[in-house]
């Protein structure tokens, strides 16, 4: 069986950190790198429920996309739940590895995974890394083409049918009639990236976590601009065919997507890298959306 440091080395290999912004801190969060590995486990959040799952299947490695800590701590006892998570990891000698905004931007990672899912075509980057040791593009999020224009309406209805069942569901800002040729695709919160979307020329955005002001701003931005043209001033105004229409998507949801590929990824670059075979991964399902449920 595979060493964890060498499972550790292949997932660094297909999701670099080197990707992660600067904030964050994917990678190996709890293990002894001379664990043996057999059992892999995935899941999109580290929650207490993944964990005990993932220590019950007698699994040696749970690998998230969510990290454990999103921020510095000082004691990992267990009167917390995050020190009863690292306890139980430990004491079932089960290791916890976090991809997170280095698996956003990877080849077959969280974004591509996403806008595969939405049957994008000619995709690229929405926010290109430039990696000369990567054999493709990388980046965050991506931008693609559909195979062929679709209303607003069929292709939220794509969308909301790609993601798995949360009680949220999706939210969308547009006329339900107005055609989707090009869409811009970044799982997890994107309202920060409203100016490299509209840039990107797509006809919708497909985001997570957009807040009521951004969004707003952001659709009454596009929706003047269309005035002003329709006067005719359109000097400096940039994309000339705006098109106010976002796709709000649960954040967790979304993200889930990229577990498709993960497990068919890893186990195979572990095998070319080691030699060694570990046993057909399994994805932990539980809905970790935090909304259980909603009235209209």
């Amino acid at each position: 069986m595979p060493l964890l440091h060498q499972v550790v080395g292949v997932l660094e290999e297909l999701y670099p950190l080197r990707y992660a912004e600067q904030w964050d801190a994917p990678g190996l969060i709890v293990g002894d790198p001379f664990d043996a590995v057999h059992r892999i486990a995935f899941a999109t959040d580290p929650t207490l429920a993944v964990v005990e799952q993932a220590v019950e299947k007698d699994c040696d490695l749970l690998i998230c996309h969510h990290p454990l800590f999103f921020r510095a701590v000082h004691e990992v006892n267990g009167y917390g739940v995050h020190g009863r998570i690292v306890t139980m990891l430990a004491r079932a000698h089960c290791a916890l590895w976090v991809g997170h905004t280095n698996a956003d931007s990877a080849y077959r990672g969280v974004g591509q995974a996403a806008a595969d899912a939405f049957g994008l075509i000619r995709q690229h980057p929405l926010v290109p890394i430039e990696d000369p040791e990567a054999g493709h593009e990388v980046g965050l999020g991506r931008v693609g083409a559909l195979p062929e224009p679709v209303t607003l309406r069929d292709f939220s209805r794509t969308v909301a049918d790609a993601l798995p069942h949360t009680e949220y569901g999706i939210q969308v800002a547009g006329d339900p009639e107005a055609s989707v040729r090009s869409v811009c695709v970044l799982p997890g919160s994107g309202d920060s990236l409203f100016d490299e979307a509209r840039g990107s020329g797509a006809d919708v955005y497909v985001t997570s976590d957009l807040r009521h002001h951004p969004a707003t701003d952001a659709l009454e931005r596009t929706r003047y601009e269309a005035w002003l043209r329709g006067h005719g001033l359109a000097v400096g105004l940039g994309d000339p065919h705006p098109r106010p229409m976002l796709i709000n998507t649960p954040h967790s949801a979304i993200e889930s997507l990229w577990l498709d590929y993960a497990m068919e990824d890893v186990p195979q670059a572990v095998l070319k890298a080691t030699g060694e075979e570990v046993d057909r991964p399994r994805q932990i399902v539980v809905n970790t959306d935090p909304w259980a449920w909603s009235l209209r």
